[in-house]
C-alpha cells in the first residue's frame, strides 16, 4: 500500500506547472479572539514581522455574535475598529470572514463566542431545535444555523452584511477580498464531525446531520418532486411504502454505510444526493446573498468561500470509503467518485463558484490541506495529497480560482509541510496561500524561513526592486520576554521606530538571524536592538557604537550583514 500511495503523490510532480508560477496572495490569519494588551502588542508585532516578510494581508474572522449578540440590529463594531487600525498601522490589507457561525468546537479553536443566542427564538411558532442541524444520534448543534432554515434567516445574515458594508466602505481599498461562512468552521459543509456528536471525529465516518423536522420534511418533498408521486418512488425502490411519512433518513447509520446502500440502493443514492444537493444549495444562496447584499462600496471586491480538506476514510478497502466525505456533504454517491471527469466528487461543489464565472463579482474558492501527506493505511485511509490535487485540476477545470490554506497549525512548523504546500503550487491551480495562522509564521524558526521564501519563490515579478537581506546579531543575551530586534532606516526594519523593529530567530542563541526583504541599490544603516515582546518601550538596549551599514545590490540579489552587542 505505501508503494502505491507514493507513486501516486509522485505522479503528480510529473505534471507541468500551471497558473500558480505567480501567486497572487499571500496572507496569514489573526488569532480567533485578542483579549488583552499583552496579547494586541504581541499581534501588532507579528504584524510588522509578516509585512517585512511579504506578507499581503490579514484574514479576521468578523463575529456575528461578537457584534450582533447584545440584539438584533443592535451592533457594536468596536473591537474590530481596533484590529483593523492594528492591520492599517502594519501596512497590510485585510480579508474580513464574515462568520456566521460560532467560535469554538472545532480543532484548534480556543474561544467562545456563540452566534446570537436571540436567534433560537426570533420567529413566530418557529421552535428554536427547527433552526438547529439534528444528527443521527439524535443531538442538536448550536454551530450554525441549520440550511434548512435560510428561508428564515438569510434576511438576518443580510442586514449583517448590510451593516458591515455601512460601518466599513470607507476602508474599501485595503479589503483584499470579503470571505463568506457558510458553515461550521466557516467552510461549507455539514457540523459532521463536531462537538455535538460523540465519536464522530477524525478518522472516522462522522455523522449525518439530516434528522431534523425541516430537514426530513424537506428530503420528503425533494423525492416526490423527482418521482412524481409516492408510487414513483416505490417503483425505483422496489418498496411499498403507504405514506410519504414512512420516507425517513437512515433509521440506523452505521448498517446503512457499512452495507454499502449508498453505492448500491436507489434509497442510499437518493439520500446522499438530496443531502449533497441540499449543501450546494445552501452554498449558492449564501453566495448569491452575500452579492446582492453588499452593493455600495464592496460591489467590486471578491467573495470567497472555503471547503474543508476532508481527507480521511478516502482510501479505505471496505464501504465506508469517502463515507466521511459524504456525511459532511460534499460529494454524492451515485456517479463515478474514481475519476477526473468528474473531479472525484467535487465538480458540483466546486460549480458554487463557478456560478459567477460570467458575473460581474469575482468569486475565489478557498481549500485546506496543503500541508499533508498521502496516509492511505488504517484506521485514516487518508489521501490528502491527492484530495490536494483533485480540488484545484477541478477548479482549473471549471475556471474557478483557488487559494490554499493549511488545515493544522502545526503544518506550518516542519519541512515537510512546506515541501507538499510548495509542491502544491508548483504544481497545481493555487494562486494564493493562507497560512493558519500568523503566530506560526513570526516566530523565528521553520514556519517564518520557509514562508519568507516561499513568497519569495511564488512572488514572481510582482516583488518589483527587493534584495534577500541576511541578518546577523551576536551576543544578543535576554530574559524571559525580552527579544532580539533589527532596526534601521527603511521602511523595511520599521524606519527606526523601536514598536515596528523586526524580531530575529534566536534559533542558535545567543546569535540572533532573520531573512529580511530590502529595497535593491541602497544605502541600509541599522542596528541590532533588544526589547520586550510585549511592550517596545521597556527593556530597550541598543547596539553600542555607529550603524551598520550595507550597500544592497540589484533586484533578486542576496546580502549578509551582521551586529552584536
Amino acid at each position: 500500500m505505501k508503494k502505491i500511495t507514493l507513486s501516486l503523490a509522485l505522479a503528480f510532480t510529473a505534471i507541468a506547472p500551471t497558473w500558480a508560477d505567480q501567486i497572487t496572495s499571500a496572507n496569514v490569519m489573526a488569532p480567533l479572539s485578542i483579549d488583552n494588551a499583552g496579547e494586541w502588542a504581541d499581534f501588532q508585532n507579528r504584524l510588522f514581522t509578516a509585512k517585512n516578510m511579504g506578507v499581503d494581508a490579514v484574514s479576521v474572522d468578523v463575529w456575528w455574535g461578537r457584534v450582533e449578540g447584545a440584539g438584533d440590529q443592535i451592533f457594536d463594531w468596536s473591537y474590530y475598529d481596533t484590529i483593523l487600525n492594528t492591520i492599517e498601522t502594519a501596512g497590510l490589507k485585510w480579508v474580513p470572514i464574515i462568520s456566521f457561525h460560532q467560535c469554538g468546537g472545532n480543532v484548534g479553536d480556543d474561544c467562545n463566542i456563540p452566534i446570537p443566542n436571540w436567534i433560537w427564538n426570533h420567529y413566530n411558532g418557529v421552535n428554536a431545535n427547527d433552526l438547529k442541524y439534528q444528527s443521527e444520534q439524535g443531538n442538536y448543534s448550536v454551530e450554525t444555523v441549520s440550511l434548512w432554515a435560510d428561508d428564515l434567516v438569510l434576511s438576518e445574515y443580510t442586514e449583517f452584511l448590510q451593516a458591515f458594508e455601512t460601518k466599513y466602505g470607507n476602508k474599501a481599498s485595503i479589503i483584499q477580498e470579503i470571505n463568506i461562512s457558510m458553515g461550521p468552521a466557516g467552510e461549507l459543509r455539514y457540523p459532521s464531525y463536531n462537538s455535538h456528536d460523540s465519536g464522530t471525529g477524525y478518522p472516522t465516518r462522522g455523522a449525518f446531520q439530516a434528522y431534523g423536522t425541516r430537514a426530513v420534511n424537506d428530503f420528503r418533498n425533494w423525492l416526490i418532486s423527482k418521482y412524481g408521486s409516492l408510487n414513483g418512488i416505490n417503483q425505483a425502490w422496489g418498496t411499498a411504502l403507504t405514506s410519504s411519512t414512512d420516507i425517513n433518513p437512515p433509521s440506523n447509520a452505521d448498517f446503512f454505510i457499512n452495507q454499502g446502500d449508498q453505492y448500491n440502493t436507489a434509497y442510499g443514492k437518493d439520500f446522499i444526493r438530496w443531502y449533497h444537493e441540499s449543501l450546494v444549495g445552501h452554498g449558492n444562496r449564501m453566495l448569491d446573498n452575500a452579492d446582492a447584499a453588499l452593493t455600495g462600496a464592496f460591489a467590486s471586491i471578491p467573495l470567497g468561500f472555503k471547503i474543508p480538506g476532508i481527507h480521511w476514510k478516502m482510501g479505505a478497502p471496505d464501504n465506508t470509503k469517502r463515507s466521511a466525505e459524504m456525511a459532511a456533504g460534499l460529494i454524492p454517491a451515485d456517479i463515478n467518485l474514481d475519476t477526473p471527469a468528474t473531479s472525484h466528487g467535487y465538480d458540483s461543489i466546486i460549480g458554487v463558484a463557478a456560478a459567477y464565472n460570467n458575473k460581474p463579482r469575482h468569486v475565489i474558492l478557498h481549500f485546506t490541506a496543503l500541508e499533508m501527506n498521502n496516509d492511505n493505511n488504517p484506521p485514516q485511509y487518508s489521501k490528502a495529497k491527492d484530495l490536494v490535487f483533485w480540488v484545484a485540476n477541478g477548479a482549473e477545470k471549471q475556471g474557478v480560482e483557488i487559494k490554499g490554506e493549511n488545515a493544522l497549525a502545526g503544518g506550518v512548523a516542519s519541512d515537510n509541510g512546506w515541501d507538499n504546500i510548495t509542491n502544491a503550487f508548483t504544481f497545481a491551480s493555487y494562486t494564493g496561500m493562507t497560512v493558519l495562522r500568523v503566530g506560526g509564521v513570526t516566530s523565528g524558526g521553520t514556519g517564518q524561513s520557509r514562508y519568507t521564501q516561499f513568497i519569495s519563490d511564488f512572488r514572481g515579478g510582482s516583488s518589483g526592486n527587493k534584495v534577500t537581506g541576511q541578518f546577523t546579531c551576536s551576543n544578543g543575551s535576554t530574559y524571559f520576554g525580552q527579544s532580539v530586534y533589527a532596526i534601521g532606516n527603511v521602511a523595511e526594519l520599521g524606519n527606526w521606530n523601536i514598536a515596528s523593529a523586526i524580531k530575529l530567530d534566536p534559533s542558535n542563541y545567543p546569535t540572533w538571524t532573520g531573512t529580511i526583504d530590502l529595497p535593491a541599490n541602497t544605502n541600509v544603516e541599522w542596528k541590532c536592538l533588544k526589547r520586550d515582546e510585549n511592550n517596545a518601550n521597556a527593556g530597550v538596549v541598543w547596539q553600542s557604537g555607529s550603524n551598520n551599514s550595507i550597500q544592497t545590490g540589484n533586484a533578486g540579489s542576496s546580502v549578509s550583514t551582521s551586529g552584536g552587542f
